[in-house]
């Protein structure tokens, strides 16, 4: 991971324009290739950002200090650099993923177990299916025969969707297993991740934990 921190201004060109003014700012270059910008504040979440697939392109001559990160689809992150007060490298090896609670393990085995909660004629293919940068929850095909890959959280927030999307952008470079789709699966789905999940095109489930143990609910039913 390279760290730098600078006085920059940075523009965005893509679906929309965005500029942000000249400030001192945390960039972040990680090992799969993604840029993104932060301020002293905002916790974890990015001023600007670009995901990978995306190259770097560092300026010289004339465009010295002057980087331009590119993605697949021709979306462009221009940072234009004023002075530089950091900048460092560092190797920070694989990462073990996040250990899920026990709920979380135990909803994820349910569900396997019985796949057919997300649709008549899904069919799982297996669970924890490896992948380069971590463990798909549950990987499996729905009725038209269409791989699926899902993810399992107890509460759904914008971190657990944009896992998801990194697993749906490797996974869908596999001719194997492409076109993947995404199903973002909790027992509480945040309005701000189902938004952001309708608008990358994943589904959301939410998931009764009572029901996928087969206990019954406690409340009176007139039938």
């Amino acid at each position: 991971m390279r760290l730098v921190i600078a006085r920059c201004s940075v523009d965005y060109a893509g679906r929309l324009t965005a500029h942000l003014p000249s400030a001192p700012r945390l960039i972040l270059v990680k090992a799969d290739g993604s840029v993104s910008i932060h301020a002293d504040d905002r916790a974890y979440k990015p001023l600007n950002w670009m995901s990978p697939p995306c190259t770097l392109k560092e300026g010289t001559g004339d465009d010295e200090g002057v980087w331009t990160v590119v993605n697949k689809a021709g979306e462009k992150l221009i940072i234009t650099m004023e002075e530089i007060l950091h900048d460092s490298s560092h190797e920070l090896g694989v990462d073990p993923g996040l250990i899920k609670d026990g709920v979380e393990a135990h909803l994820q085995e349910l569900l396997a177990d019985r796949i057919e909660t997300l649709g008549d004629g899904y069919t799982l293919i297996r669970r924890e299916y490896m992948t380069a940068i971590g463990p798909v929850d549950i990987l499996c095909r729905d009725a038209d025969g269409g791989t699926v890959a899902v993810e399992i959280k107890r509460r759904g927030e914008i971190d657990g969707v944009e896992q998801l999307t990194r697993y749906l952008e490797l996974l869908n470079r596999d001719p194997h297993l492409a076109p993947v789709r995404g199903v973002f699966a909790a027992q509480e789905i945040k309005p701000q991740a189902r938004v952001l999940a309708t608008d990358r095109g994943i589904n959301c489930q939410i998931l009764d934990y009572d029901a996928l143990r087969g206990i019954e609910d406690d409340k009176l039913r007139l039938f």
